[in-house]
């Protein structure tokens, strides 16, 4: 509930935080244990520096410092929680009831939420040693966990698979602390213990994730932790006394073995970062290009755990859909510049990987609502920006694949060329297109609303081609009443249907641009931008049948 509340509540501020604090190691270190210290998680913390790394916003060495902060702020989290604050529980709790029903904002009630999970957390903590006090005198746990405590590397294995189990490190870690205060468990064991912890803490986030590129970091922070592990066991009877002469309690004792074991692995590996990066990235290096540009390549099913990650992962595949596109069109250009209606195959199956990929990311979307219902309006803006680019890309696909590169097959098949003015005012068009796209696309990912509003502004440049095409169809029709001879009767049938053709084509460019200029329209109406900015859609049909009535009245 806490990290979800300050996910949903502050993710957007908190994502924002992060990129601009990557500037150097040490900030980036900070970075991570402040965003670790409010999420109380340094899972949700790692997803985050994964996404920002996935997307090249961030590079993996400055990811590795993130969470070589964020394990240090969950042991500041661990310090905090392992004082018996239980009796602050219960009114967290109520106060956080009493904000999340009464608050109006989104934000307000997010607050409230945290509030909620503080407050339980700590009611659970205060239970569980409640409930361990019989327990921990019971002689066969003592005699248990005496032999396991004995054999250090027995300790590790056990501490590792039950944080692994319990999916977080601080649970198992004020276990431990537990244990050591009543004497359960000798102090050298329970410290053989934490390092274990610190270990099984990184597995889930490795063990989940998909693509070579998602496992680098959470490999990277398994393999620190190890390195740390393999030098810190032998030395626990050395750091026994030296602890203690900070307080020498046993409880003590071990959460500040837990924080100074991860501080220590912080100072040791923020100078390396870089080069482990490289490591990492010749261990797992980037996954060949897909045989099939249809199969998803980032909808991982560990990211619908946190709904920053899982749009993040959805936005890639939207921009995967936009290079299916844009191939697609520069395919149709071969087709009219070169004659070669053999593309045309290529392009439709082209089309139908687009579709495939438009419909595994509604399905991961819809996942997503059903995993973590949405609270947090961007989140559903950006939902919505989602599924209004996929629909439009895929129109595109289906234009150019199922009626403009037909008219093209058609005449190249007829044996009728086109001409040079035609090629030219084609080339153009498509020229056209494909600076849009790119406008596009790059919209789609930076929300950025100027962009958005030459986005939508660039239409006029497809409205003069297409008058362009009108009047030279007209030309060509007085031309050839013109030149009559004995068959000119035929002649001017077979210019008409070539002209007829011809506008044709004009006409499915323009709703291709139509469609492509729609990816503003979300932008501009979610950003406030244009205030008669249209439907994602409906501006484009409506402005598509006026400009084809004009072409049959022409």
């Amino acid at each position: 509930m806490v990290t979800t509340g300050v996910q949903r509540g502050f993710g957007d501020v908190l994502r924002i935080w992060l990129e601009h604090n990557l500037r150097s190691r040490w900030r980036a270190f900070l970075a991570g244990i402040g965003i670790t210290a409010l999420l109380q998680s340094s899972t949700a913390t790692g997803l985050m520096a994964s996404a920002f790394t996935a997307d090249g916003l961030i590079g993996l060495g400055p990811a590795l410092v993130v969470m070589l902060g964020a394990n240090l702020g969950t042991t500041l989290v661990t310090q905090v929680l392992s004082f018996n604050a239980g009796l602050i529980g219960p009114p967290l709790a109520l106060l956080g009831v009493m904000v999340f029903r009464s608050g109006d904002d989104d934000r307000l009630r997010n607050a409230g939420q945290i509030a909620i999970g503080l407050g339980l957390m700590l009611l659970a903590l205060s239970g569980m040693v409640h409930e361990l006090a019989p327990i921990e005198d019971a002689p066969l746990l003592k005699s248990v966990l005496s032999a396991v405590g004995s054999e250090p590397l027995l300790a590790v294995a056990v501490a590792t698979i039950l944080t692994w189990a319990c999916h977080s490190s601080v649970a198992v870690v004020l276990l431990v602390i537990s244990l050591a205060a009543t004497q359960t468990l000798s102090v050298p064991g329970a410290l053989a213990f934490v390092v274990g912890a610190n270990i099984g803490g990184t597995l889930p986030a490795l063990l989940e994730a998909g693509s070579p590129i998602a496992r680098r970091l959470p490999l990277g922070n398994t393999l620190i932790r190890v390195a740390g592990a393999v030098v810190a066991l032998p030395l626990i009877s050395i750091c026994v006394p030296l602890l203690a002469h900070i307080d020498a309690a046993p409880s003590r004792i071990v959460v500040n073995f837990h924080t100074a074991f991860n501080l220590l692995l912080a100072i040791v590996f923020i100078g390396p970062s870089d080069w482990l990066a490289r490591s990492l990235i010749r261990i797992l290096p980037n996954p060949p290009a897909p045989n099939d540009p249809g199969k998803p390549v980032y909808l991982e099913e560990a990211g619908l755990g946190a709904a920053t990650v899982a749009l993040a992962n959805a936005s890639r595949e939207t921009l995967r859909m936009g290079d299916l596109v844009e191939a697609m069109l520069k395919g149709a250009s071969d087709v009219f510049q070169q004659a070669d209606a053999r593309r045309a195959g290529e392009i439709s199956r082209m089309d139908r990987s687009v579709d495939r990929l438009g419909a595994a990311i509604r399905s991961y979307l819809a996942d997503l609502g059903n995993e973590q219902p949405l609270s947090d309006d961007s989140d559903g803006s950006r939902v919505q920006e989602i599924l209004s680019a996929v629909i439009n890309l895929e129109h595109v696909g289906d234009v150019v694949a199922n009626s403009l590169l037909e008219f093209a097959v058609r005449r190249i098949k007829r044996g009728w060329p086109f001409s040079s003015d035609e090629q030219n005012l084609i080339a153009s068009m498509i020229a056209e297109i494909l600076e849009s796209l790119r406008i596009g696309l790059a919209v789609f990912l930076t929300r950025d609303a100027s962009q958005a509003r030459r986005l939508v502004g660039r239409k006029s440049s497809l409205r003069r081609l297409e008058v362009r095409a009108t009047e030279l169809h007209v030309q060509w029709l007085r031309a050839a009443a013109t030149t009559a001879r004995a068959d000119a009767g035929a002649g001017v049938a077979r210019v008409a249907e070539e002209g007829s053709q011809f506008l044709r084509i004009v006409r499915d460019l323009r709703r291709v641009h139509s469609h492509i200029a729609s990816l503003a329209y979300p932008i501009l109406n979610n950003m406030g931008g244009e205030s008669a900015a249209p439907a994602s859609i409906g501006l484009g049909d409506r402005e598509l049948e006026e400009s084809e009535l004009q072409s049959e009245q022409t």
